[in-house]
């Protein structure tokens, strides 16, 4: 069954696997970054691109790009990763696969200032994927500056495609517009399930393509979350 799940009963599934079935948050994130990872190996190889360009928040979204990127950077690909906040505000999961990578040797370019986020988007070429995790369901009200501009940015880039992950930043999970500006991914690896506001028609424009990626949690866990209408 295509289920579909607001942005309060996301955050319920997150929290009974990590308090009541005791997966660590570092699983949950590992198995999400690896499964989006696996989607965007396909991608690149069907697009014939030649380098992969991930794009980071501070908060989980960017931690789940973190893995994303090492895990390409495993299978060989070429891997540009870009931090849009100051290090120093990451916290828990993100924090802990961000210092992974680095220690892998891997720079992570600062990119927290609109200046910097100009000159990232300008260096994109047609051999691009751009991957976009810069914010997830938590989302809502307006896009601020300058994140606005660079989402604006990244949607005229010549990149041959956009995936985001999870859900496109700028994108209010429950209602299915933007908050002034979204990413216009070709893709979106969503996890567990889809979100509620991908049942709004004018959101396809926004998603693109929508698959659903597994990150370990039981399949039981969305229905007992739905039944409580948590």
């Amino acid at each position: 069954m295509d289920h579909l799940l607001t942005r309060q009963q996301v955050r319920r599934v997150d929290t009974i696997a990590i308090e009541e079935l005791g997966i660590p948050g570092a699983v949950l994130m590992e198995n999400a970054g690896r499964g989006a990872a696996d989607a965007i190996r396909t991608l690149v190889h069907d697009r014939q691109a030649k380098r992969v360009v991930v794009f980071c928040g501070s908060g989980n979204n960017g931690g789940d790009g973190f893995v994303i990127a090492r895990h390409l950077l495993n299978s060989g690909l070429s891997v540009a990763v870009y931090l849009t906040a100051p290090e120093s505000g990451l916290r828990g999961d993100a924090a802990l696969n961000h210092r992974i990578l680095a220690n892998m040797g891997h720079e992570i370019l600062p990119c927290d200032t609109a200046e910097a986020m100009r000159r990232a988007a300008q260096n994109l070429t047609a051999d691009d994927v751009v991957v976009d995790a810069l914010l997830g369901t938590g989302f809502s009200g307006e896009l601020r500056q300058p994140l606005a501009d660079l989402v604006q940015a990244l949607n005229e880039s010549p990149a041959t495609a956009r995936i985001a992950i999870d859900i496109p930043s700028g994108l209010d999970c429950d209602r299915g517009v933007p908050g002034g500006a979204a990413i216009r991914a070709d893709l979106t690896v969503t996890f567990v399930a889809r979100k509620a506001g991908f049942a709004q028609p004018d959101s396809r424009q926004w998603t693109g393509e929508v698959i659903v990626a597994d990150i370990g949690t039981p399949p039981d866990l969305i229905n007992h979350v739905l039944k409580d209408g948590a």
